[in-house]
């Protein structure tokens, strides 16, 4: 469980008297000697099996306000094969407010010898799980064997003023033997709390001006599809400067709440300077949500300054920096034609009021990397700003502030999420609305055709609803139309058996935040349907690959964890080679748990040819390990289903 310390003792001079004087002052840890039992190990007793382990990591962080940035070390032993693939390595940063430098890395083989890395360093974008794409910069270390140990270190130079999310990620992937981690803080006013640690390894500080902490034997992470983010499971410790010093949780919200709220009303009260920027967006003729829709979209024309990554590391810093030094509000902004995520929507906030439109600031926790825990007193992890209105007696809720969102639909990230609802009493704790299964589909509607030899072709119109639009358009958004076709190729190449060939022969709209988004697919499966004699045999789950690859395994560790509600609807008519008819159905199949999950299959038969419906619906976000049983059973349900064959025959067999 998070626990929370605030410390109030020692004079806030000190440290940053110490830091004006030591400008460049660091704890990095360079390259370590090596020792004759980390050559000669073969394994981990606390890690039994493990490809690989940490054998020590170290991670200094400097909270300048002008100049933060934060020094790792890596040395990781290799202890299988499979251990060896950790000589790529991957830095995720985030381009907006980060630049990575001083990257050095050597490989220290078997017999103590050292091969130094000199190749090249790429940035990349990186792909895990379903929807995750970030940056990272890339490079492999040298004649990687068994028993080698691997060494990196490199520094991250943050953004001046970026030091409110100071964060150590204690746990990894790998088991970690030993570890040690440094902050140095720009206040005294510095607050922490953390999830995952041991008792006894807890962070504190060991003198004045210098918190730490040290751990040893930390379990790697057990990686799981459908799991929450590594970030959330993992062992991390979160810092923070507040102007709130108490540690009861209801009196630190209430306070800090007064104070968001405050912060809000100062940057958003400019009404005479936004009732003039909205003669050129909507007319006095406009009802009350076509004025809301008008802002809306005029908003997110504007450059959007936390997520336009196509520029240098440099303009991007000089454009964060000026914004946050010189945009001191919403005329500022609008006048700058460009801002952060929170900016925009605080300006999307200003100008609605100012068209007569009753509106209120939410701030959300997202929960794409962590989520939200109130106990933890962390006003920080309220980190994404939403919008409420009142039009017909409806709220209706945006976020201009990340690309793509349609108007009246909150981004996955922060949908279904805690949220703080301001106002000048302290605010209320809300959830926003996260849409049902209903409102986010994937819906295939595929006219094919059953040729000789079993080849089945035609083509795939692919409607994207909701979430499911708005989530490509994205991820995708810095992606070329080349690359993009590539994307949804394989992305419906990998629902149909392999040898597969779709081809995109549209062009979708990418531009626009509307809630669908289409794609069309010219689709040949070669050898789908088998002969047996005069008989045919066609599996109905056409578009089914992806349940066939999902909670195979019996153990279980993590949570499961969808990021949406979605549904998958299949629309297919097959036309059947003259003289073919059906010869047996599988019976239809209607399986619904209630707000859960559900899954219906129909098969009927026509002149000429067949039509399969097929839908899969889930309303899961969050279940416990508990659960996972009766999921994977059903989940088991499904693939039989979809392997059940439709017969089908020729004239004259009997």
């Amino acid at each position: 469980m998070a626990r929370n310390r605030r410390i109030a003792a020692t004079c806030a001079w000190i440290v940053l008297t110490i830091i004006l004087l030591c400008p460049n002052w660091a704890l990095a840890v360079g390259f370590q000697p090596v020792s004759q039992d980390e050559l000669k190990m073969t394994e981990e007793p606390k890690a039994p099996g493990a490809t690989a382990i940490i054998l020590y990591r170290q991670v200094d962080r400097l909270d300048d306000k002008l100049r933060p940035r934060e020094d790792q070390y890596y040395r990781i032993k290799v202890l299988k094969e499979a251990g060896r693939d950790r000589a790529n390595v991957q830095i995720p940063f985030e381009q907006s407010f980060m630049t990575i430098v001083n990257l050095h890395g050597r490989t220290i083989r078997p017999d103590g010898s050292i091969v130094n890395f000199d190749g090249k360093v790429f940035d990349q974008t990186i792909v895990r799980r379903k929807g995750l794409r970030f940056y990272a910069r890339t490079f492999t270390l040298p004649d990687v064997q068994v028993g080698s140990i691997l060494e990196y270190y490199y520094t991250i130079d943050f953004e001046g003023f970026y030091v409110y999310s100071s964060h150590w990620t204690v746990g990894d992937n790998l088991f970690t033997k030993r570890a040690r981690f440094n902050l140095k803080p720009y206040s005294l006013n510095v607050r922490w709390s953390w999830q995952g640690l041991t008792q006894g390894q807890e962070p504190k500080f060991v003198s004045p001006t210098l918190v730490a902490l040290e751990v040893s034997n930390v379990p790697g992470l057990d990686i799981e599809e459908s799991m929450p983010p590594e970030d959330e499971l993992k062992a991390h410790v979160d810092f923070w400067y507040s102007r709130v010093t108490t540690n009861e949780v209801a009196r630190y919200w209430k306070q800090a709440g007064k104070d968001a709220n405050d912060d809000v009303e100062s940057f958003v009260g400019k009404r005479g300077a936004m009732q003039s920027a909205l003669s050129g967006i909507v007319a006095s003729s406009d009802s009350p949500e076509q004025k809301a829709r008008k802002i809306y979209a005029r908003v997110q024309q504007l450059r959007n300054l936390s997520y336009d990554h196509r520029r240098t590391e440099q303009e991007m810093q000089r454009e964060k920096q000026k914004a946050s030094a010189e945009l001191e509000n919403v005329d500022d902004v609008w006048k700058a034609r460009n801002g952060t995520e929170v900016q925009l929507s605080e300006l999307f906030l200003g100008l609605v009021r100012a068209a007569g439109i009753e509106a209120r600031g939410i701030y959300v926790a997202n929960r794409s990397l962590n989520f939200f825990h109130r106990e933890n007193m962390n006003v920080r992890s309220l980190n994404s700003f939403v919008v409420v209105m009142r039009l017909d007696g409806k709220d209706v809720y945006c976020n201009p502030g990340i690309p793509f969102a349609p108007f009246g639909q909150l981004p996955w990230q922060v949908a279904g999420s805690p949220g703080l609802r301001l106002d000048k009493d302290g605010g209320t704790f809300i959830s926003t609305p996260l849409p049902s299964s209903k409102d986010s589909q994937v819906q295939r509607r595929a006219e094919l055709t059953l040729k000789d030899g079993g080849l089945l072709e035609g083509t795939v119109t692919v409607t994207y609803t909701g979430l499911e639009a708005s989530q490509r358009r994205f991820e995708y958004r810095h992606d070329d139309d080349v690359a993009r076709k590539k994307l949804l190729e394989d992305e419906l190449q990998a629902m149909v058996p392999l040898g597969s060939q779709a081809e995109l022969i549209n062009k979708p709209d990418w531009s626009v935040s509307s809630s669908t988004l289409v794609a069309e697919f010219r689709l040949k499966i070669p050898g789908y349907a088998a002969q047996a004699g005069r008989r045919v045999l066609l599996s109905p789950g056409i578009f089914g690959g992806q349940q066939k690859r999902v909670f195979e395994h019996d153990r279980r560790v993590q949570s499961i964890y969808f990021e949406h509600p979605s549904a998958d609807v299949d629309d297919i008519s097959i036309v059947l080679p003259q003289g073919v008819r059906p010869a047996a159905l599988p019976e239809a199949i209607n399986q619904i748990q209630p707000d859960l999950i559900g899954f219906t299959t129909k098969v009927d038969a026509q002149p000429g040819r067949l039509h399969l419906a097929r839908n899969l619906s889930n309303d899961i976000v969050l279940l416990d390990v508990r659960n996972y049983p009766p999921l994977q059973s059903f989940f088991r349900m499904i693939r039989t289903v979809d392997e059940e064959p439709i017969v089908l025959t020729t004239e004259g067999a009997k």
